[in-house]
């Protein structure tokens, strides 16, 4: 059993930058795959970012590639997300999501959900 919580968002200017943060309890957190995803008024949740389970491979989604870092902290059991260059669209409920399957976390299947954290980036 994993539990997420995430952390850092607020309102922001475009062109700012904020950093969220997953903090994760439970055991094993080395071995799962970590993602980001988030949520737009009245759109469907979208892919953001993700992150191996060492830590060697991330894969970001184009809207934010580029702009936005991911990293995690295996000894503190964390996961971040640095967002930089912010915009508008980049306005949402922003959630952290764990599972052992890379591609499952990819594909928005991941076991375990944080309940997010809403970020407002004003123009």
């Amino acid at each position: 059993q994993v539990q997420l919580t995430e952390s850092g968002g607020g309102l922001v200017q475009a062109g700012g930058s904020l950093r969220l943060s997953c903090a994760a309890s439970g055991r094993a957190f080395s071995s799962y795959a970590l993602g980001w995803f988030r949520q737009a008024p009245g759109k469907e949740r979208e892919f953001v970012a993700i992150i191996s389970w060492s830590g060697d491979t991330t894969l970001y989604s184009d809207p934010v590639k580029g702009r936005f870092i991911i990293s995690r902290d295996n000894t503190n059991n964390t996961v971040s997300l640095q967002m930089n260059s912010l915009k508008p669209e980049d306005t949402g409920v922003y959630y952290c999501a764990a599972d052992l399957r890379y591609w499952a976390v990819y594909a928005g299947d991941g076991e375990y959900w944080g309940q997010g954290t809403q970020v407002t980036v004003s123009s």
